[in-house]
């Protein structure tokens, strides 16, 4: 197995790394890395049922899609991020507690009583400090989760919304769990530099020929180029997700309106509204706009369509 600790921050380049491995090398890998604030939504999810978007876009937090299923989880630089890509045995790949093992052992090592808990989470005193998530490629597995060691839990609870009954979807949900910090578990380590070396060393001790890696000129350009061309793009991180109608009530003139929005592909393809005859035939121009706060802010004003800046937060 090889152990990778990039030196960068950079979310989208570290979620790179871990693709490219994935889909382009044999070896066995370790990959411990800390990344700039960002959240990060599974593969099937709806943006912005997830993701409080008002919020980031304005603290200009990313949100990226991940290749691998399950919740959304917030990154930032108290939270230490570990992944392992491995050949496994067809038929026996998917199997989160048999990949989290490690790392509640290492847990263990340094004093910490962490319990396995539900699909994918990982708890000390039934609270989270971990949330895991797997892709199959082939034979090959990547399974990745969160250690929070001393997270900005505002920023994460602020981030990331409560459960919202406005979106109708078969997209997957998170589970929203309460969750804790590791600092003040560990008072010996004083960093997430020191946390993630402390479990590098750890596994470079437990795992038969673990070695440290780098990766090459090319493969760094490789890395660099799916992030650019994947995880950086709107069409991946907002308009891969699964169709969704949007259901809400807003006001036009201090008159109650409900508008119907389907989203394919990140793109509004019926827009209906409860109003009158005008309503109605101003809100058809919204078909073919991303649903996304700006854009709509920008038809809106382009089409004079009489709807208050204060209510297009209505429209997520």
């Amino acid at each position: 197995m090889l152990a990778i600790c990039p030196e960068t921050h950079d979310p989208f380049f570290n979620l790179a790394v871990e693709d490219y491995l994935l889909h382009n090398r044999k070896e066995d890998f370790l990959i411990l890395s800390v990344n700039d604030p960002c959240v990060i939504i599974g593969k099937h999810q709806v943006v912005h049922r997830e993701v409080n978007t008002m919020f980031t876009e304005e603290k200009k937090i990313p949100v990226i899609r991940r290749i691998s299923g399950g919740g959304t989880v917030f990154h930032d630089r108290g939270n230490l991020n570990f992944a392992f890509i491995k050949q496994s045995q067809a038929g026996k790949q998917v199997d989160f507690r048999l990949y989290a093992q490690p790392v509640i052992d290492f847990l263990s090592s340094i004093g910490l009583n962490v319990v396995f808990e539900g699909k994918n989470d990982l708890t000390i005193d039934g609270l989270k400090i971990s949330g895991n998530a797997e892709h199959i490629f082939r034979e090959r597995v990547l399974h990745h989760g969160t250690l929070l060691f001393n997270a900005s839990l505002d920023d994460m609870r602020q981030s990331i919304k409560a459960k919202s009954d406005r979106y109708f979807t078969h997209a997957v949900v998170s589970n929203r769990t309460s969750v804790t910090n590791l600092k003040m578990r560990l008072p010996d380590i004083k960093t997430i530099e020191e946390l993630r070396e402390s479990m590098l060393r750890y596994f470079l001790r437990s795992i038969s020929a673990l070695q440290r890696f780098t990766l090459s000129e090319a493969e760094e350009a490789a890395a660099r180029s799916l992030a650019e061309n994947k995880y950086q793009t709107w069409e991946w991180n907002y308009g891969y997700g699964p169709q969704y109608t949007f259901k809400n009530w807003f006001e036009v003139n201090g008159k109650a309106c409900q508008v119907h929005l389907l989203v394919k592909d990140g793109i509004i393809w019926e827009c209906k509204v409860e109003g009158t005859d005008d309503i109605k035939a101003a809100f058809k121009k919204l078909i073919g706009c991303r649903h996304m706060y700006q854009d709509l802010l920008d038809k809106f004003h382009s089409e004079a369509i009489p709807v208050p800046d204060a209510e297009i937060i209505k429209f997520f």
